[in-house]
């Protein structure tokens, strides 16, 4: 079962929709009801009598609320062909991207930029269109682990593990339950098992606690004695009735665990009429209940995450939203709150891999929620990430394999890398320098700005050494290394030097500028280096530089001149390229011609090297 059927569709119980006419009056009561695997059937019939963008963006919708992301995506394009609303083009992009075509999707994502431009998924995207890239790289944060528990064919998911090793999810694996008519499964039951070392005991259901409907997932408190579990709001008489069906909501439940069993069950107060309130998660002094909810005051009338404060037996604050940081437009849902504050929650609002990831916030520095990336995350639903601080562990669901299956989160060592730039004459900080981290094969994985007190902090994995280069206006670029760290806090000091120092006398001294074997193209690396010179360059508008590229003896002369000479050609163009003009650089390759080094036939690997050199000489100031 997919969760987003009873745990997602039903927040949307509000927004029933009417038929379009006599045509689809069938289908859309079916939609209606969230019976999507029917209605497709229905609407299937419709598209393949005419071209209709109604029948066509509803079986787009079946197919999307049963993650069927293929067939979403194929009804999507043709409802496309016409003018459609923004969150349409937005969807289309999600079922695309979870197909793993993410060019596609930025063409969607454009779409829904031009109709929606204050949405908050519009402006992140128009910040960072390829983003895509960056968090495929970033640090693993875990490894992950299918559980044995899982049933080979019904949904499991919304796993957490209480302090006294008992393990609580939902399911519907019970086939003897009646059917949910919205994909022929089972109703959702709450089950328990006793984990130990990895290994878990036969589940069995929590008879206390499940209905006739569907129940789960649930939080526990630190104890172990309150529940807060989700069920459907006909416990408590709220529902919508629509053509001769009854519709209900998500509402949550408090219970009490006496003498091994749970009893004392009673509906929170902020549960509504018209709304949905679920998937909730405990702090762990008790005071604080973080859960899902569509209800007013919500972001774009999607689920949004809340808090409420809890003062007593049945006696609760008013609920807050957490705003625009954790919550968008789009669906934020199954929070999970730690010991430390940090606050793990899925959405398909933030930037992601495609449809539901699962992201993490501090909330005592009200940081951006960060992806916690592959393997976690996928292009498919990933959601409802929890953590047990005593054992180190956390637990998630995905339908990565095709169904609603629990893994096992298994956290990795980590090292946050702080970087402090600073002016090697003076010793003082430099804010908005420019840090790059690189990996081992000096890829780019990402960079920052420096704050105010001129430190940058990267999360890296442990047991690697990593690249820094930073640059300031007006300082050298320069890089420093890392050495791999078995975790904790690294402190790397990055110290620049002033651009004026590198003029001595009538030469600008750069380090040695590196080409590949036989090649005569700017290397990474070179360009590093000339970012230097063209810096100075800009500094003193009147300076014209004179490059002179020099090889070592080995080689023909006739050779040594023409790569020597290419090699001078190539550096001048990059630097014209980067804005300094023509007439201010010229280049000439002298070969072997001019060796800092006379040592002939007999010249070391060290000795090569002095002569295999570019000078960069000052023909006006």
């Amino acid at each position: 079962m997919n969760k987003k059927l009873f745990v997602m569709a039903a927040l949307m119980a509000a927004n029933t929709i009417f038929a379009q006419n006599k045509d689809t009056e069938n289908a859309d009561r079916l939609f209606a009801r969230f019976e999507y695997v029917d209605a497709a059937k229905e609407y299937l019939k419709l598209a393949q009598k005419k071209k209709d963008p109604y029948v066509y963006k509803q079986l787009a919708e079946s197919y999307f609320n049963v993650y069927n992301t293929r067939e979403a995506a194929t009804w999507y394009a043709k409802a496309t062909e016409f003018p459609q609303d923004a969150e349409t083009y937005y969807r289309y992009a999600q079922m695309l991207r979870a197909e793993g075509k993410h060019e596609e999707a930025n063409v969607q994502m454009q779409k829904f930029v031009k109709l929606a431009p204050a949405d908050q998924r519009a402006i992140a995207f128009s910040k960072d269109p390829n983003y895509l890239p960056r968090l495929r790289s970033q640090a693993k944060l875990f490894d992950e682990k299918i559980l044995n528990i899982n049933d080979d064919k019904y949904s499991d998911f919304g796993g957490v593990l209480a302090q006294d090793n008992t393990f609580y999810f939902t399911s519907s694996r019970n086939v003897l339950r009646k059917k949910y008519g919205r994909n022929e499964e089972p109703y959702l039951d709450m089950y328990s098992a006793t984990y130990n070392n990895g290994a878990f005991t036969e589940p069995s259901a929590i008879n206390e606690i499940n209905t006739k409907w569907h129940d789960g997932p649930a939080c526990i408190s630190a104890d172990g004695n309150v529940m807060y579990f989700s069920s459907e709001s006909f416990i408590n008489g709220a529902f919508v009735k629509e053509g001769g069906a009854s519709t209900g909501f998500i509402h949550l439940f408090r219970a009490e665990k006496k003498n091994g069993k749970w009893g004392n069950i009673k509906s929170v107060p902020f549960n509504g009429k018209t709304w949905s309130t679920g998937n909730a998660s405990l702090s762990a002094d008790g005071k604080t209940l973080y859960f899902a909810s569509n209800r007013p005051g919500s972001m774009g009338g999607s689920t949004d995450i809340w808090k409420v404060a809890i003062k007593g037996d049945n006696q609760y604050g008013e609920p807050e939203n957490l705003g625009s940081t954790i919550n968008t437009e789009g669906r934020e849902n199954f929070p999970f709150i730690t010991a430390d504050n940090k606050l793990y929650f899925a959405s398909d609002g933030h930037k992601g891999f495609g449809a539901l990831d699962i992201f993490v916030a501090d909330l005592t520095q009200k940081t951006e929620p960060q992806n916690l990336g592959q393997p976690v995350n996928s292009a498919k639903d990933d959601f409802s990430f929890t953590f047990n601080t005593e054992n180190n562990i956390g637990f998630f669901s995905s339908n990565k394999a095709g169904k609603d299956n629990m893994y096992m989160a298994i956290p990795l060592c980590g090292v946050d890398a702080i970087v402090t730039v600073t002016d090697k004459i003076t010793g003082k900080v430099i804010p908005q320098a420019n840090v790059t981290i690189l990996d081992d094969r000096n890829n780019v994985i990402e960079s920052h700005k420096t704050a105010m007190d001129g430190t940058t902090t990267y999360a890296v994995d442990c047991n690697k050494a990593f690249t820094f280069q930073a640059e300031a206006a007006g300082y050298e670029n320069a890089t420093f290394t890392m050495a791999a760290s078995k975790g904790g806090k690294q402190q790397v000091q990055a110290v620049l030097n002033p651009l004026s120092a590198l003029i001595v006398e009538n030469r600008i001294m750069l380090n040695n500028i590196y080409f590949e074997f036989d090649k005569s193209f700017v290397t990474r690396e070179a360009a590093f280096e000339l970012n230097k010179l063209v810096s100075i360059m800009k500094a003193n508008p009147t300076m014209v530089i004179s490059v002179k590229a020099h090889s070592d003896s080995r080689g023909s002369d006739e050779y040594n001149l023409k790569l020597s000479d290419e090699r001078a050609r190539a550096t001048v163009q990059y630097v014209i390229s980067q804005g300094i003009a023509s007439e201010r650089i010229s280049g000439k390759g002298y070969g072997e011609t001019e060796p800092l080094v006379r040592c002939g036939d007999k010249c070391t690997d060290e000795e090569h090297a002095k002569n295999r050199r570019t000078e960069f000489i000052i023909i006006k100031k």
